[in-house]
């Protein structure tokens, strides 16, 4: 029930904030010393947590220490445990101390930068972070504020916002050409390996299902999209009486990381006159590195790109960086204007309002974040991390020894494999089905794994899977 309260009613005291954020960070200091001890899967069964605490709030207030032991006794054993060094399952959402205190002090000064006037520090330290990204990527000056041709970016916190945002653009622009009562000819162009966020998006704006099409890849190209294979359904779709509105791209899908190749496919979107994003969340980080900006060959021809800094950037979430080569095209669909918001900067278009960059009003410091992290660690240091990883997922490579086993029993064994290693606790892999085969994924990227680590993972697999065998002879 808590205590009767004695004194005063100061939720933001300066005194008492010291005292108990001083607990809480040793609190999860705590937590990353003691980590591995955690099964990385959470083993909690469905609806735990309502049998733990009551149902009713507390009237009175609670002393930290009380809801933080709570947290340890009741909240830690629900979690999976993402900065785990064992956890390789979905995609890396890595964090850092960097990260950590960049989002301290987006919470601590708890600003709601819209627009330029209700923050200019917020909107000025984005534009200036995005641009950072964009030179560090090696990204066209198109894309740059700096770049003098229109371009620029913005943060949002998640790819799904950035791809509602630019198909909502898209629509828009569309529609503005062969009229709004057209919207169900529209037709959204993806792969089999994009992600399930570009169809989700595309039925929030509207477009109907059926007009999403997805398009087979191939082992053979490494299960990227091929110029050919769009140029075909795009035609069908217009000799159909179809309109060819938007082409996703990606730069290492979620799956198993294939990479689209953007320079023929954007020249097939310029042909058919279509928005061509790329969706870079993934593998877009890797940019930092020059030996993979191969990747990113093409990209000069995008109308937009969005890469994940909270996945492989060591920028605790959310943080997503989305460039445009024309923003107006985006403000054009997204602003508002209402009396209670106007002000002397925004008339006379002088500032960035990054309001009419996103779907909501209200805004995170996220640039605070993401600032820390670039001039707490440098380029230097961001190239390492990248390039550590990929050194343990080369190492991994080397390791398992694969054969051709299509058949049911083989199948039937990676899925007790996989259910077997994830309920040990010791380690959490995911899975995906590619060509028609069930794959095991192993997702190298948490900011705490080390070669021992990948090591000792394979050696659980490896034992895991000689007693499933021996199991099934005996």
């Amino acid at each position: 029930m808590g205590s009767l309260p004695l004194e005063l009613f100061q939720p933001l005291d300066p005194d008492v904030f010291i005292k108990e954020s001083h607990a809480v960070v040793d609190f999860i200091a705590d937590y990353y010393r003691g980590i591995e001890q955690y099964p990385v899967r959470s083993q909690a069964e469905p609806g735990y947590l309502s049998k733990l605490l009551p149902d009713t709030p507390p009237i009175f207030s609670e002393p930290i220490d009380t809801i933080l032991e709570d947290i340890k006794k009741d909240i830690i054993p629900g979690l999976t445990h993402w900065q785990s060094p064992n956890f390789y399952a979905y995609f890396q959402a890595n964090a850092s101390t960097a990260g950590f205190l960049g989002e301290m002090l987006c919470s601590g000064f708890n600003v709601v930068g819209f627009s330029w006037i209700s923050s200019p520090a917020a909107t000025e330290l984005e534009s200036i972070v995005m641009d950072w990204m964009a030179k560090m990527m090696k990204l066209p000056s198109m894309f740059l504020f700096s770049g003098g041709q229109g371009g620029g970016g913005v943060l949002h916190g998640s790819t799904c916002e950035a791809v509602v945002c630019t198909l909502a653009a898209a629509r828009d622009k569309a529609l503005t050409k062969i009229g709004h009562d057209s919207i169900t000819k529209l037709v959204v162009y993806a792969s089999d390996q994009t992600h399930f966020t570009v169809q989700k998006a595309s039925k929030i704006i509207g477009i109907p299902p059926c007009n999403f099409r997805v398009i087979p890849t191939t082992a053979y190209s490494g299960y990227g999209l091929t110029a050919d294979a769009v140029r075909s359904v795009m035609e069908e779709d217009i000799s159909q009486e179809f309109t060819p509105l938007y082409l996703c791209a990606t730069v290492g899908t979620t799956a198993i990381g294939a990479v689209d190749p953007l320079l023929e496919l954007g020249q097939v979107a310029k042909e058919f006159g279509v928005w061509f994003h790329v969706d870079a969340a993934y593998a877009g980080s890797s940019a930092v590195c020059p030996e993979f900006r191969r990747y990113f060959d093409g990209v000069e021809l995008a109308d937009s790109i969005s890469m994940n800094p909270h996945k492989w950037f060591l920028t605790n979430m959310d943080c997503c960086c989305l460039w445009l080569r024309s923003p107006t095209e985006l403000v054009d669909s997204l602003s508002t204007n209402p009396e209670t918001l106007r002000n002397k900067p925004s008339d006379a278009r002088e500032v960035v309002d990054y309001k009419d960059w996103q779907i909501a009003l209200s805004r995170r410091f996220r640039a605070m974040k993401l600032w820390l992290v670039i001039r707490r660690y440098g380029m230097a240091g961001l190239m390492e991390h990248i390039r550590s990883d990929v050194g343990l997922a080369k190492h991994f490579e080397k390791l398992p020894r694969f054969d051709d086993d299509d058949d049911d029993d083989g199948l039937k064994m990676n899925i007790r494999l996989l259910d077997a290693v994830n309920s040990s606790g010791r380690a959490f892999m995911t899975h995906a089905i590619i060509g028609g085969r069930f794959v095991i994924r192993f997702a190298i990227g948490t900011t705490l794994t080390e070669i021992r680590h990948v090591d000792a993972t394979w050696r659980l697999i490896q034992g895991i899977a000689k007693g499933l065998l021996l199991a099934d002879h005996s």
